[in-house]
This record gives C-alpha cells, structure tokens and sequence, in this order.
C-alpha cells in the first residue's frame, strides 16, 4: 500500500510520558521539510499542553487535535 502524496507521516509516542512527546515531536519536526506533515499519536495526557505550546514556539500549525479510545492525536503542518 501507498501512501497518499499529502498524508502524515506517523510518530507513534504512545507510552512516553512527558516531556518526551514534546521533545521527540521538536526532532521530528525539524525533519520534516516545509509544507510536509506528521501525525503524532501519544498517551500522555500532558501532551494536550506540552505539544500546542511547543507549535507556539516553532511557529508550526497544529490542523487537527483528538483523543479516542486514551490515544492523542495531533497532526501538524511544518511551516514554511
């Protein structure tokens, strides 16, 4: 199977507890070339402060935020 051309690419951090997350999805972030897109999945529930806060700082876009079944997920855009 294929990914398609604009989906995230996924950063599995389910387990990790914080900062951890936040400073893996930094990494990851300055990886990920401008207009590209991860999708970060944890089960820290600090991650619902450490990583829009870290977007903040980066300037990156957070496009989607959720939680089901005690995953969070975010997905971000690298900015430009």
């Amino acid at each position: 199977m294929v990914n398609a051309p604009d989906a995230p690419v996924l950063l599995d951090l389910r387990g990790l507890k914080c900062p951890i997350p936040a400073l893996k999805t930094r990494k990851a972030l300055q990886a990920t070339p401008p207009g590209g897109r991860i999708r970060v999945e944890c089960t820290d529930p600090l991650a619902v402060i450490d990583i829009p806060h870290l977007l903040r700082t980066t300037g990156d876009v957070l496009e989607e935020q959720g939680e089901a079944g005690g995953i969070i997920a975010f997905v971000i855009r690298k900015a430009a």
